[in-house]
């Protein structure tokens, strides 16, 4: 009993480490996401920029993120997931140094661009990193520690964001900072091992034997790799094996699709321009739209412990629909408190600030880490990192989209007709998810992967 006991405990800890230096590559990603928000209002008084110059500060990350996440699925399956994390945190700490040392504009949008190369790596390879070391029954919790680190990086951000506001050289500090817990990262990865799919998939079965044993003690693991191999054994014998079959297009169109929710809902450009959106909304002084802003921070960090606690137990599709009805109605409530204020001139900033604050609590249980959950769940395992570089590509493209025209959306048609342009997105968002988005709570990786391959539809999954 005792020693059973040890057993479990020595296996939630490994997990527990896995899970904490792993998503150390989340909080990266959510520092350099939510950082700009603070810094560029003091990059403005460095070099007066225009609104298509602002533009390109906030969304060059998102330039650099693209091309992150659009090669290195194919480095993950060929090199393996810890190697391509090991590159992520280096970049990480090259793009936060080029960012704090800047000399000109061109120079912080090429730094910028740089730190999104490592952001468009780090947010395929860690979820997929997870879930294919995750046990069943925790994959959903193990995978929200991801989206929990992100929301801890960007609270992350804007403390530093406010502890060096009245300094000198206040913004470079802010852009600088990122480098420390790139370090952490790349020093504590390095005593990692990669994950038992990706090792069986390489034909390398004794070590991901040893991970199995860490991580699920009490499994059978000869029947686990029995299982992994399985689903690489392609049914026809004929030498010319196709790697992408018709049927896995279903789950990477899906993928896609849950990417097109996530940001086109308009998450980063509140998170990119909170404090603009809290000045546009009545807030005058610099240093109380950053304290507002850290208020948003801590909302968005507490209540993605929502989905660590509930993923599991009701379900990704339940905390979906709540989220997503959360996220259209505030929506459309901070279009009306900028309607009321610029037409009927009703100052109503505090519906601003709670239709904010509604928005990223709906987000930071639902979208936020559901999202990342799903693509990393529903990739068929022969293109799995591939097909997590398509979905998180296309999340970055719909983002350098959205971030690149959100400031001339607020100049052209104000921000009233913006936010709602967004709550029609989030009313879409409902009808795909009931017909589309499969429920992959207590289903393992390949018995998802069998559904798409018998053509099961996401409603009967």
């Amino acid at each position: 009993m005792h020693a059973s006991t040890a057993k479990h405990q020595t296996r939630h800890l490994w997990l527990y480490v896995i899970a904490g230096v792993a998503s150390l590559g989340g909080l990266l990603s959510g520092f350099d996401t939510g950082v700009i928000s603070g810094a560029l209002l003091f990059i403005n008084d460095t070099w007066p920029l225009s609104t298509l110059e602002q533009g390109w500060v906030v969304s060059s990350a998102l330039v650099g993120a693209v091309l992150g996440a659009a090669g290195n699925g194919v480095l993950a399956d060929v090199y393996g997931r810890k190697k391509v994390i090991i590159a992520t945190g280096t970049i990480f700490a090259v793009g936060s140094l080029l960012c704090a040392f800047s000399p000109s504009v061109f120079w912080l949008i090429t730094g910028r661009m740089i730190l999104g190369l490592a952001i468009g790596m780090v947010n395929f390879v860690i979820p997929l990193y997870l879930s294919e070391l995750s046990p069943q029954k925790v994959r959903g919790m193990l995978v929200s520690l991801y989206q929990l680190a992100i929301t801890a990086g960007i609270l992350f951000s804007y403390l530093i964001n406010r502890i060096f506001a009245l300094s000198e050289h206040n913004w470079r500090w802010m852009l600088g900072a990122g480098l420390i817990p790139a370090l952490i990262l790349l020093i504590g990865i390095a005593f990692l091992g990669d994950t038992p799919r990706w090792l069986i998939s390489k034909k390398r079965e004794d070590e991901a034997r040893k991970i199995f044993q860490k991580i699920e003690p009490e499994a059978d693991v000869e029947q686990h790799i029995a299982e992994i191999r399985s689903t690489l054994l392609s049914p026809a014998k004929s030498k010319k094996k196709k790697v992408f079959e018709r049927w896995m297009l279903a789950p990477v169109m899906v993928g896609v699709i849950i990417m097109f929710i996530q940001i086109c809902t308009g998450i980063n450009t509140i998170i990119y321009y909170t404090a603009t959106i809290f000045k546009a909304a009545g807030f005058t002084d610099t240093i109380g739209a950053l304290y507002a802003t850290i208020g948003v921070g801590v909302v968005n960090f507490a209540m993605t412990f929502v989905a660590i606690f509930f993923t599991d137990k009701i379900g990704r599709k339940p905390l979906l629909y709540t989220g997503l009805s959360g996220i259209t109605v505030s929506l459309f409530a901070l279009g009306a408190s900028f309607y009321f204020k610029s037409v009927l001139g009703i100052d109503l900033k505090w519906l601003s600030v709670g239709s904010i604050v509604a928005f990223i609590a709906c987000f930071a249980f639902s979208l936020g880490p559901i999202a990342w959950i799903l693509i990393s769940e529903i990739m068929p395992l022969k293109i799995r990192g591939t097909a997590m570089s398509i979905a998180t590509m296309s999340n970055f493209v719909f983002n350098f989209i959205v971030a690149l025209i959100f400031p001339t959306l607020l100049k052209t048609i104000g921000e009233a007709y913006t936010f709602w342009i967004f709550g029609l997105v989030g009313i879409f968002s409902l009808f795909y998810t009931y017909y589309y988005i499969p429920e992959t709570k207590g289903r393992s990786l390949e018995q998802i992967e069998n559904n798409w391959k018998k053509g099961i539809s996401a409603r009967r999954f």
